[in-house]
């Protein structure tokens, strides 16, 4: 396939994960707007952060009128994923240029890596696949910063837009990320120990349960893959007995 075809091919795939960030992007501009921010303000944020969860937590903990410090910190943490993100695409652009590695790294996020991770776990390094990941991340960028422009321009205008459970698109558009992702016995504990500490830990100030949950998951998961990882005396063994 050319870049073309490799491009319109990432469009059309990141349909689906569109139709879950539109009602975010739309409440999230909402309640930038009921919180004080500007239009340019909120849409700046969406243009330059470009981390919707992460702009949800700003916008709480400024109204619970946290220090930037806590702010900082709290988003660092809840966006710490992203590194396990780009470990796991490293290997398929770490010979482009550099130009292109920000430009994408720029643009990773849960939804990007959900549908470029499937999209090399089905054709592997293939020349030219850049431009695909560069399709998708092209619509769903667009996708965010155009819905919170919207709900900007709208929220307001729309009376109590925010408690019309529109956030429930982003959340089924979360659960069909992670569960294809869940392949082994580790992953799938990690995932419901973090969600059992996420919803115990929901009432803590700052978005505290967010990071409790994060680290439980990971807690769990590696040490379940440890306990699952053959034994070096296990292994010589095996090569013994061979």
């Amino acid at each position: 396939m050319s870049r073309n075809q490799f491009f319109a091919r990432g469009l059309r795939d990141s349909v689906p994960m569109l139709v879950g960030i539109a009602p975010f992007g739309i409440i999230f501009g909402t309640l930038a707007g009921v919180s004080g921010l500007s239009l340019w303000q909120a849409v700046g944020m969406s243009l330059f952060v470009y981390a919707g969860s992460a702009q949800f937590i700003v916008i709480s903990l400024m109204g619970a009128s946290a220090s930037a410090v806590v702010i900082l910190l709290t988003t660092l943490i809840v966006n710490l994923r992203h590194v396990l993100y780009s470990a796991t695409l490293q290997p398929q652009v770490h010979g482009l240029p550099q130009r292109w590695r920000l430009l994408l790294a720029f643009w990773l996020t849960d939804e990007t890596f959900a549908v470029v991770q499937r999209f090399y776990r089905v054709h592997g390094r293939t020349p030219l696949a850049h431009w695909y990941w560069l399709g998708v991340t092209s619509a769903l960028y667009a996708g965010w910063v155009s819905s919170s422009l919207l709900g900007v321009l709208f929220g307001q205008a729309v009376p109590d837009m925010a408690s019309w459970g529109l956030e429930f698109a982003m959340l089924a558009t979360f659960i069909g990320i992670v569960v294809p992702l869940l392949r082994n016995q580790p992953q799938i504990a990690a995932a419901l120990a973090a969600g059992a500490v996420a919803l115990m830990t929901y009432s803590l100030p700052y978005k505290l349960g967010l990071m409790a949950a994060a680290f439980s998951g990971i807690a769990v998961g590696v040490v379940l893959e440890r306990w699952r990882a053959p034994k070096p005396e296990d292994a010589s063994g095996k090569e013994l007995h061979s």
